[in-house]
């Protein structure tokens, strides 16, 4: 079990929390941890997220701007942006992952995602907060993990440079489809892991926020195409219909079509950049858990691989991924 690093005791010391021993909770994909700080009735949660690799500055901004717009974002009660820590309000332990186990109805819960989005996207976040463009730069590095890291999985070394090349521009001609109606900040990850219900807020206050440090200014389809097709979950296909329609009647100035075709094309860039992630996590990270979530990964990338729009790219997969590649690569160090 992980621990925080020993700076955070002065951290807390300095914030209240003196004797008060954080008890650590459940990680995530990057190398920051969480921990509940419990004294009586006092809560809280320290983040953790150590320097250079990791950079708490850009979840206390964005932190800040959706809490501005009245959505449950945690609330910075201290910070240490030198030292990496940050001290939280704790949200609880109701995320929509375990409501939906205990039984929770998944058309509710996402309906109520959905309308935090809308809610989002409704104000200009390019003038509000200040956090870099999910340009083709961007896109470019995130499509490459795939050929980086799951490629060379399957083929025992590095993919050579000119199927790497063949990849990226066709990914280049398929990006202009993803741009449909006005930029809107990007959280990035937005799925069931990272939404919390809180039952005592109504409205779109109920849906609680998290893991957004990573977000960036791009296209409106990014998070609702993450939500849907959720890499740790099968999303009942009328409710992520559902979802989409809920979504579209909120924003009667985008066109319907291209926002579908939006939503594809970076349904099918994130799945790339997934599987490439699940094996640098296994690989680099010591972290096979993540394996398991490829096969379903891969189908959903299939599925956004039939669109026309995405012709191109199909013909390169379908030359350089065999279907039995098409799943978890084993490898000794990952089990």
């Amino acid at each position: 079990m992980f621990e925080a690093r020993p700076a955070s005791r002065l951290f807390l010391d300095s914030h209240g929390w003196a004797g008060v021993d954080p008890v650590p909770l459940a990680g995530d994909a990057s190398f920051r941890h969480y921990f509940r700080l419990t004294d009586g009735k006092r809560r809280a949660v320290l983040m953790d997220a150590p320097p250079p690799r990791e950079d708490v500055r850009p979840f206390a901004a964005v932190a800040a701007h959706l809490a501005a717009l009245g959505l449950s974002a945690p609330r910075v009660i201290a910070k240490d942006t030198h030292g990496g820590f940050l001290l939280l309000e704790d949200l609880g332990d109701e995320t929509y992952t375990r409501a939906l186990a205990a039984g929770a109805d998944e058309a509710s819960l996402y309906a109520l995602a959905t309308d935090t989005l809308i809610a989002l996207h409704r104000h200009p976040a390019q003038r509000k907060v200040d956090v870099p463009a999910y340009d083709d730069a961007v896109l470019d590095r995130e499509a490459s993990l795939l050929v980086d890291w799951f490629l060379p999985a399957w083929r025992g070394a590095a993919t050579p440079d000119g199927i790497v090349r063949d990849y990226l521009a066709a990914w280049r001609r398929v990006y202009p489809h993803a741009r449909v109606g006005s930029p809107v900040l990007v959280l990035r990850d937005y799925h069931v892991d990272n939404l919390v219900r809180l039952p005592g807020r109504g409205g779109i206050a109920a849906c609680g926020l998290l893991d957004f440090q990573d977000a960036l200014i791009g296209s409106r389809a990014y998070d609702l195409a993450s939500l849907v097709e959720d890499a740790r979950r099968d999303v009942d296909p009328a409710v992520a219909r559902s979802c989409v329609e809920r979504y579209l009647a909120a924003f009667p100035d985008v066109p319907p079509d291209a926002f579908r075709t939006a939503m594809t094309v970076l349904a099918a860039q994130r799945n790339a950049k997934i599987v490439g992630i699940f094996v640098r996590l296994a690989r680099r990270d010591g972290k096979p858990q993540y394996l398991k979530h490829i096969p379903r990964v891969w189908r959903l990338l299939a599925g956004n691989l039939a669109h026309p729009a995405l012709a191109e790219l199909r013909d390169w997969f379908d030359e350089h991924v065999p279907a039995a590649w098409r799943t978890a690569p084993e490898f000794e160090d990952a089990r």
